[in-house]
């Protein structure tokens, strides 16, 4: 009885060991930050004139923040989350891929959950990526532009 206690308790101790091992301590993106970043594009998108739709994603591609200004097109909705979602888990903007196939290299096209559509910016908080913004609705660089403008405010989110 003592000696299967004893072994239940070692076997106990070591998989608490191996869990602890398998934690990963990382920055996310919360709604109010969601809301700073889609503020930031959104003023952007007015000063220009731009009629689109922004999206921001967190770290593994999933909605947090959906936005569609006055005048925005429907089929926006989903080309900006998936801009969002492209950059958020290929942990780079969505140009990249647009740029290649441009390029000639058209097997980009079938990389599973990516568009080849500029767009979308990821979301980088001390070299991690935390999620991503997506904007549609306009020109491809004037929607990048929207979308650095809110990718820059997370710089701000950062803690002395």
């Amino acid at each position: 009885m003592v000696r299967t206690m004893i072994s239940t308790t070692i076997a106990v101790a070591i998989l608490i060991g191996v869990a602890e091992a398998q934690l990963v301590e990382k920055i996310g993106l919360t709604l109010d930050g969601a809301k700073r970043i889609a503020a930031a594009a959104e003023a952007k998108a007015k000063a220009e004139g731009a009629r689109v739709v922004i999206a921001v994603v967190d770290d593994g591609g999933s909605l947090l923040l959906l936005q569609r200004l006055d005048d925005a097109q429907v089929a926006s909705v989903n080309v900006g989350i998936d801009k969002a979602r492209t950059a958020a888990i290929y942990r780079r903007p969505s140009k990249v891929f647009e740029d290649q196939v441009k390029n000639g290299r058209i097997s980009a096209l079938a990389l599973h959950g990516a568009v080849a559509l500029q767009g979308g910016v990821p979301i980088i908080i001390q070299g991690n990526v935390i999620g991503a913004i997506g904007v549609s609705g306009e020109t491809p660089q004037l929607d990048e532009d929207i979308a650095m403008a809110g990718a820059v405010v997370a710089v701000t989110f950062t803690k002395p």
